[in-house]
């Protein structure tokens, strides 16, 4: 049933390819996976490659909106029942630390990951919309872009591509992931302490 209605959206091309995108991102899997849909697309049309990536951003971006919003709402109570309790204070410190780094790489890579966990707690916790937004945003663009890139150039090989360098890819994450991890530590130990009046 689900790869029927799949194929459907597909078959609308870039309107069908943002629908397929929102409803992934909102928290339904997309089995197929859409950086699959979006190289098939590439290698069978071209000519629309660069409005499908275009698209499925739009689509991704307002799905994760969707479900960072649901989580905000149903999430207050949690949070303010939570409010410096022990592991659960600790958590909200961590994620307001470090929180948009976690939701940047798994929105990055093209296998699958733990996103949708990391927006609901980035809804639930309080994150700016307008952070999340941008993260969620820069690392559609770069992933989608580079899934249809990768169909225009290599064409069917595209996925084989995929699934052979599938280490390196999570390899990258790590390193990426532990990179941006420095980055916002090194940020915080820089800021000049604030000393009470």
């Amino acid at each position: 049933m689900l790869k029927h209605i799949i194929d459907v959206l597909v078959a609308f091309g870039p309107l069908g390819v943002c629908a397929l995108a929102f409803i992934d991102s909102a928290g339904i899997p997309v089995s197929a996976g859409m950086d699959a849909v979006l190289i098939l697309l590439a290698v069978k049309s071209p000519q629309i490659a660069i409005i499908s990536a275009v698209v499925a951003v739009i689509g991704s971006t307002v799905g994760n909106l969707v479900l960072f919003t649901a989580a905000r709402k149903g999430g207050r109570r949690w949070a303010e029942k939570t409010e410096g309790a022990g592991r659960a204070q600790r958590f909200r410190n961590w994620f307001e630390r470090y929180g948009l780094v976690t939701i940047f790489i798994p929105a990055l890579l093209p296998f699958p990951m733990p996103l949708k966990l990391f927006v609901v707690s980035a809804g639930v916790l309080g994150t700016r919309r307008t952070s999340f937004l941008a993260v969620v945003v820069l690392a559609r663009m770069i992933r989608y872009g580079c899934a249809v890139w990768l169909g225009v150039a290599m064409g069917r090989e595209s996925l084989s591509f995929l699934v052979r360098n599938t280490w390196y890819f999570a390899l990258g994450g790590v390193l990426l992931f532990a990179a941006l991890y420095l980055l916002v530590r090194f940020n915080d130990s820089a800021r000049p302490v604030r000393l009470a009046p």
